[in-house]
């Protein structure tokens, strides 16, 4: 597999899954990290920003 199709199968759900079972094997991990949460994840990413959130160097509170 090229690198072009590596990279490619990294951000391209569709292409990655019209690739053989064989071909997805042979695929380095991904390395922004993973590709979906769970549902579980997510919930944990929502309860978490219940107080308020800061990104870079901005800060937002939660007011409800």
């Amino acid at each position: 597999m090229s690198l072009d199709q590596i990279i490619r199968a990294w951000k391209d759900e569709e292409f990655r899954n019209s690739l053989t079972t064989e071909q997805r094997s042979l695929l380095p991990a991904n390395p922004a990290g993973l590709l979906e949460l769970t549902d579980e994840a997510l919930d944990g990413l929502v309860a978490g920003m219940a107080g308020g959130s800061c990104v870079a160097a901005s800060c937002f509170t939660n007011t409800n």
